[in-house]
């Protein structure tokens, strides 16, 4: 008789074992001769050398499926254990698959497009309205290459701009006042990653997220680095930003020109960024457009109903400007 240890840190306890421990009961039922007991990460099984090697190898392929998807239900712990493979759940064009094993795939051809640039270049600019997926989808590619451990850690960034509000006076310390900025990109990793392990991950600093003034003085290798809202940078912020790229890394730059909170007196760091590097090899753009807008469909016709508004106002002030001044 031995005691074997088996690890299982690629993914949540919580969904590995199942809702009150559902599957790590299962798994004790399938192999009646060996002792059992599982806390946290650590799995301790009890019985001739054999069938704990057995036990182990079975483990390991369910924790594989279990790290790629996201989940693990009944019928596939019973065909692992059986001694075959679980059917494949791929779908067609997917990144990486969320919580409960939801895929995550580009839902328009821009978005396949920014996959693709991700893969061909080191840099990429995703530019567009709210709602077109350029954020998420970036965040999916960063999860994706941590995952297969094509780098080291994640590292998202966001200007700290109020979009028309003040947050200064907020209570709480420095981390109570930045989160408010950052809060869609921990929204899109919950999506992505459960709970217990993307605290887990940010708590050993292979996700990061952290304010654009926090970036400077460093330099990221291996690692993806995504700076959202790029468009309330300012022209030596975005500098600073770009030049942190380092060695195995990639950095991808999202934004929407048509919502830049800046004074009016400063200078977007964004288009700037846009039109000094237009023809720099190695740099990937894309533009996404109204119809690749993939929230609610009011979104769509909101976004339309503002530029036919700005249109008109710029019609409008035009059109006092050129009024003969007699006429005035």
């Amino acid at each position: 008789m031995i005691e074997r240890v088996i690890i299982i840190d690629t993914v949540d306890p919580v969904v590995f074992y199942g809702v009150n421990n559902c599957n790590i009961h299962l798994i004790r039922n399938l192999f009646p001769k060996l002792r059992m007991a599982a806390r946290g990460t650590v799995i301790k099984v009890i019985g001739e050398e054999s069938e704990t090697l057995v036990f182990e190898q079975k483990v390991k392929k369910l924790e594989e499926y279990c790290a790629k998807y996201n989940q693990l239900t009944e019928e596939v712990i019973m065909e692992v254990i059986k001694g075959g493979s679980p059917k494949a759940q791929d779908a067609d064009e997917a990144i990486i698959y969320g919580i409960n094993g939801k895929p995550i795939m580009p839902r328009n051809p821009n978005q396949s497009r920014l996959v693709k640039s991700f893969h061909e270049n080191d840099l990429t600019f995703a530019l567009g309205p709210a709602g077109t997926g350029k954020t998420y989808i970036a965040i999916a590619l960063a999860v994706k290459a941590l995952k297969n451990r094509e780098v080291r850690r994640i590292i998202l960034s966001r200007p700290a701009v109020e979009a028309g509000e003040k947050l200064g006076f907020l209570p709480g310390d420095m981390k109570d006042k930045i989160d408010p900025y950052l809060q869609p990109l921990y929204d899109a990793l919950e999506d992505m990653i459960p709970v217990a392990k993307l605290k887990e991950m940010m708590e050993g600093n292979a996700i990061q997220i952290a304010p654009l003034a926090f970036m400077r003085g460093r330099t990221l290798n291996d690692a993806v680095i995504i700076l959202d809202e790029a468009q309330n940078t300012t022209t030596h912020q975005i500098k600073m930003f770009l030049t942190r790229l380092g060695m195995g890394s990639k950095m991808i730059i999202t934004g929407d020109v048509t919502q830049i909170d800046l004074p009016r007196t400063v200078q977007s760091g964004l288009v700037q960024a846009l039109r000094v590097l237009n023809n720099v090899k190695g740099i990937g753009k894309i533009e996404f457009e109204k119809g690749d807008i993939v929230r609610h469909n009011l979104v769509q016709r909101i976004v339309e109903a503002y530029e036919r508004h700005d249109e008109e106002m710029k019609q409008a002030k035009y059109a006092s400007q050129e009024e003969p001044e007699e006429d005035r």
